[in-house]
């Protein structure tokens, strides 16, 4: 078999990859090359357990786009190759070639070294279809889960398990939730958000141990106390699958991520890489980030596919911005940049506005909701930072609006004297548009 341009993975690194390679390059063969024949929306799974009542729900639906789009795709893993031969070798056997080569390989579920993970009733959140089918149902037998890890899967699970009637505690090491991307202070409002009559909440606290014969019987922290439980799922961040790049001889970092340019390009001519398997680096710091978002695997995909064959689209954002938003009971959350926290252990000098109005003006609309903004400075040039915002679902255009501020070196004046639309049934009113008065602070 032999091809133009091909990818292997399909993700939503490896599906936006394909479809902008045949955009600009109208007349190359292209083959996907994925292990399994559906697909997840990953930033959906946790919605699995109530909201979408399984994961049929949760599919993309990419394979007969494939098709129509004339892209070809084949069903099977690729478990070796040779880039001086351009060659790829398959599962089954099949040997492919290839002009160019993105690898999208995705991540996989980190598996802590806790005593008894091992156990049967301890489950990780892969993006994998089969594996999913198996612990939805699973989990529908279970009363009392421990949920280990309180990033954003953690929480979202943790949510949508409680709505299905399931007693629940979620497990976080740091002492707030989602410290990632948010500070203490929005943590605690996450909190008071996603804690129920059947859902506790332990931050600040180390699961030691999961015990139990051969099943699952509960899980001990490190101040000795323990918590039954029928079932433990590890929500304990990823891995990228990073085997294949390794066995082409691709340059690999110390965290196991693909090392690429800014344009996508790995260490082996004519080979790309784009996704979770990727290292990226802060926006900010420069250093390098764990965070794998879909949002940062399709820019990767998008920059990747476009300069297969000559730097056709110029790379402007020189690192990972992590713009990211969920929503946990009644409330959206959204972040991009880096946190106060962060800021501070970086060294900068900073200077941090907040604001909060209702979301639509006058505050009695039935769907209106208080929209609490956090925007962190430069002390000294008022460049935005990092921006943490909370409210209705307004929340995650305004991060996608503040995402592209940060790119273009924004600073609180521009958003003091931001030209803005605004309406009773949509937005804030002009007169405390949060985005202005937050940066007014500041000022």
């Amino acid at each position: 078999m032999k091809y133009d341009v091909v990818i292997v993975g399909g993700g939503p690194a490896g599906l936006v990859a394909a479809f902008t390679t045949k955009r600009f390059y109208k007349d190359k063969k292209i083959l996907v090359v994925k292990k399994t024949e559906k697909e997840t929306v990953p930033c959906g799974i946790p919605y699995i357990f109530h909201t979408l009542s399984g994961v049929e729900n949760d599919y993309m639906g990419i394979e007969e786009r494939f098709k129509s789009a004339g892209i070809d795709l084949l069903i099977d893993e690729v478990v070796d190759g040779n880039t001086d031969e351009k060659k790829l070798l398959t599962k089954t056997g099949k040997e492919i070639f290839y002009e160019k080569l993105i690898i999208a390989t995705g991540s996989t579920p980190n598996v802590p070294n806790i005593p008894g993970v091992d156990l049967e009733g301890v489950f990780t959140v892969p993006k994998d279809a089969n594996y999913l089918k198996m612990l939805y149902e699973k989990i529908k037998d279970s009363k009392n889960v421990v949920i280990i890890g309180g990033g954003f899967i953690g929480v979202e699970v943790a949510d949508e398990l409680k709505k299905s009637g399931k007693n629940v505690t979620l497990v976080e090491i740091m002492d707030s939730l989602l410290p990632v991307s948010f500070d203490p202070d929005f943590g605690e409002i996450a909190r008071k958000e996603i804690e129920a009559e059947n859902l506790k909440v332990l931050t600040g606290r180390k699961v030691t141990e999961i015990y139990g014969s051969k099943r699952v019987e509960g899980v001990r922290l490190d101040n000795a106390e323990t918590i039954l439980a029928d079932a433990v799922i590890l929500a304990t961040g990823y891995r990228p699958n990073s085997d294949l790049a390794r066995k082409l001889g691709l340059k690999v970092t110390e965290y196991g991520f693909i090392e690429t340019d800014e344009y996508m390009r790995t260490s082996k001519p004519d080979v790309f890489a784009a996704g979770d398997c990727v290292q990226h680096r802060d926006f900010l710091t420069g250093k390098p980030s764990r965070l794998m978002l879909a949002s940062a695997a399709v820019f990767d995909a998008r920059i990747a596919a476009s300069n297969l064959y000559g730097l056709k689209v110029i790379r402007t954002n020189k690192g990972s911005l992590n713009a990211y938003s969920t929503v946990i009971g009644s409330k959206a959350f959204g972040s991009v940049g880096i946190t106060e926290r962060v800021a501070k252990e970086e060294g900068f000098e900073i200077v941090v506005g907040r604001a909060e109005a209702p979301d639509r003006h006058p505050g009695k609309f039935e769907d209106t909701t208080k929209l609490i903004v956090k925007l962190i400075f430069s002390e000294d040039s008022k460049i935005l930072l990092g921006a943490q915002v909370c409210g209705g679902k307004s929340v995650g255009e305004i991060v996608n609006i503040l995402s592209l501020g940060m790119q273009k070196g924004i600073t609180a004046n521009d958003l003091f004297t931001m030209q803005i639309g605004t309406h009773p049934l949509l937005t804030s009113a002009p007169t405390v548009y949060p985005l202005a008065k937050a940066a007014e602070m500041v000022l």
